[in-house]
């Protein structure tokens, strides 16, 4: 199967909410511990509606991840430098969509003139980031009761992405 890398439609935003949703209750159950409010406070805004909103917002570069005419994977940054959402169906992880998301959001991003990014990562996801490059910077609790792991990676403006903790810090951790 090929894997396309394309900007997400409010026509995907359907799909998009289902990638979220499954995503979150599969495999974030280190995170939620199954406990239903946590649950319900962190799957609320995750509305076909509201994705399609966040797809529409000028503030957002939002892609999708296609596999057979599916949507199977969604991410999200924001002009502010943070990257929202990085999302995959369970069948998709471990395939090479997630890092392909990511590159085109970096991408975006330099070209956007940003220079470094932000984003939360729950456990469950903390690997995955690392393994990108990103750099760990402490706890923080999501305002739906997960504990998240504030992470952070440069951008150069020369294209090359460094998380490197030698390097100058460009995000302050108390500002996400």
């Amino acid at each position: 199967m090929s894997l396309e890398i394309r900007i997400a439609t409010s026509t995907d935003a359907f799909e998009a909410c289902n990638v979220l949703r499954r995503s979150i209750v599969e495999c974030c159950s280190l995170d939620h511990r199954d406990d239903p409010a946590i649950l319900e406070a962190w799957l609320g805004n995750k509305t076909p509606q509201m994705v399609a909103c966040w797809f529409a917002s000028p503030t957002n570069f939002s892609l999708v991840a296609v596999e057979a005419g599916a949507v199977v994977g969604v991410g999200l940054l924001t002009r502010a430098g943070k990257l929202a959402l990085c999302y995959l169906l369970p069948e998709a992880q471990g395939r090479g969509a997630g890092k392909a998301l990511v590159e085109q959001l970096e991408a975006q991003a330099r070209e956007w003139g940003i220079k470094a990014l932000q984003l939360h990562s729950t456990a469950s996801s903390q690997a995955f980031f690392v393994k990108q490059g990103y750099v760990e910077a402490g706890n923080v609790r999501s305002p739906y009761g997960v504990e998240t792991i504030f992470c952070w990676k440069q951008i150069d403006p020369a294209g090359i992405a460094s998380g490197d903790p030698k390097r100058k810090r460009f995000c302050n951790c108390n500002s996400a």
